[in-house]
């Protein structure tokens, strides 16, 4: 399957002219999502001296990627062990669970279930070998390093059914991850802005979006154009540090700066989610994954194949599936993959086909579209793993006015947010000595 990339870029028909800087802040945070929140926490945190704006085009945080996901807390399985997903996802877990705990957000650690058939045993064995080789992240506290970063356990078939009694005969086998659990993401945002609006120097700006970015001709830094609600023209300010976390438009933002040969490709995956209610989850308890496919064509780093979560509340719900977004040949519209957000019946044949590979007695009638959320992708399909990239670029192209962008943060990104924001302000930003 081929897709094609959008290459498109912030101001690309120069719109919006430059404009002289009418005043400076320290920090410009770009995205008001989970991660874009848990980056200006943390400025807050480690430099409550110097000013920190957050600005969000929509009108409330998490409105794009943040509130259109599985809600799962990810235990750290699948990814490369060398990669900043794994290394992110273990701790930002370990921060996540511990911010649940002390500031009172919903969560509850479920376990999940990776099930497979006997053709796909060396696929959870491998997660397994892999889980028993991880060390703790850096960053982890010392009384860590006693007890296994990701416990796990290889069972049969038949103590998965004891566990999950309405599992198909043919499962032979299962990873049981312990650390699996779910989040009520509205309630963690809510406390990452409770947070950043608390602190003297910081403010949340919404309704606000980027329309311009240019390196400052004078002071180091940026000079970034931002227009609040539906006005025509917009302010302009010097922003000595640009942290871009836009999430699906975070390319278009940083392509706003480069040369047009060195534009980032989007690529947009959309995933689409159905409850149910119906015959063959009687008294479901934990997240079931099936063992995503592998091989030639598979899809197994871009989507983790249509599985059971649940909310908190223990209604259950299926997906997310993959679906590709082709964006229009006739022009380019960054924003093109809004349009797919509403959800229909046209895929719940093929997760109802999905499912019952291992929940059998499913019902198709049970299913029903819920919602769809769209992953930010560097990569099309068939091109393999991509980790989570953190790009840097100076104003002066040499040491001076730091832009530090932030791609394809899709999955595990709700999981790793807070580990994020620690790693861009404390290691790439110095933020662990206040400099």
């Amino acid at each position: 399957m081929q897709v094609r990339g959008l290459y498109a870029a912030l101001n690309g028909h120069n719109r919006f002219r430059f404009k002289v800087p009418e005043n400076a802040i320290d920090h410009l945070v770009i995205g008001g999502g989970v991660v874009g929140l848990a980056v200006a926490q943390r400025l807050s945190q480690r430099f409550p001296d110097k000013s920190t704006y957050l600005v969000e085009r929509h009108g409330t945080a998490g409105e794009e990627t943040s509130s259109r996901n599985s809600e799962v807390i990810h235990a750290g399985l699948y990814y490369p062990p060398d990669s900043l997903k794994t290394r992110l996802c273990l701790r930002g877990r370990s921060l996540l669970y511990e911010r649940c705990k002390t500031h009172n957000i919903p969560y509850k650690k479920t376990g999940k279930l990776v099930v497979a058939r006997d053709e796909q045993r060396s696929y959870i064995e491998s997660l397994h070998a892999k889980a028993q080789k991880l060390a703790w992240p850096p960053h982890s506290t010392p009384g860590d390093s006693h007890t296994p970063v990701l416990p796990t356990k290889l069972i049969t078939g038949d103590e998965a059914r004891e566990l999950e009694p309405s599992l198909h005969k043919d499962i032979s086998a299962a990873l049981w991850s312990p650390e699996t659990g779910i989040v009520d993401s509205h309630t963690l945002m809510e406390s990452l802005e409770k947070d950043v609006m608390d602190s003297e120097n910081s403010e949340l700006v919404y309704s606000t979006r980027v329309v311009r970015v240019d390196p400052s001709r004078d002071d180091p830094g940026w000079v970034v154009q931002i227009v609040t609600g539906d006005a025509e023209e917009g302010d302009a300010l010097l922003a000595r540090t640009v942290i871009n976390c836009a999430g699906l438009t975070a390319p278009l933002i940083l392509n706003g700066i480069l040369p047009q040969s060195e534009r980032i490709p989007m690529f947009f995956a959309r995933g689409s989610y159905a409850s149910y209610r119906g015959p063959g989850v009687k008294d479901v308890f934990h997240l079931i994954y099936p063992c995503p496919a592998v091989g030639k064509d598979s899809h197994a780093f871009h989507s983790l194949g249509t599985h059971l979560t649940l909310d908190l509340q223990g209604k259950v719900r299926f997906g997310p599936d993959l679906d590709w977004l082709e964006p229009p040949q006739d022009y380019e519209d960054p924003d093109f993959w809004q349009k797919h957000l509403v959800p229909n019946d046209s895929r719940l044949q093929l997760m109802y086909h999905a499912v019952k590979e291992y929940l059998p007695d499913v019902s198709a009638d049970g299913f029903q579209p819920d919602y769809c959320g769209v992953r930010p992708k560097l990569v099309g399909p068939g091109a393999g793993f991509e980790d989570f990239v953190f790009r840097r670029d100076k104003a002066d192209g040499q040491g001076q006015g730091e832009m530090i962008s932030l791609l394809g943060i899709e999955s595990p990104g709700l999981t790793s947010g807070l580990a994020i924001g620690e790693y861009v302000v404390d290691d790439l930003m110095g933020g662990r000595h206040g400099q």
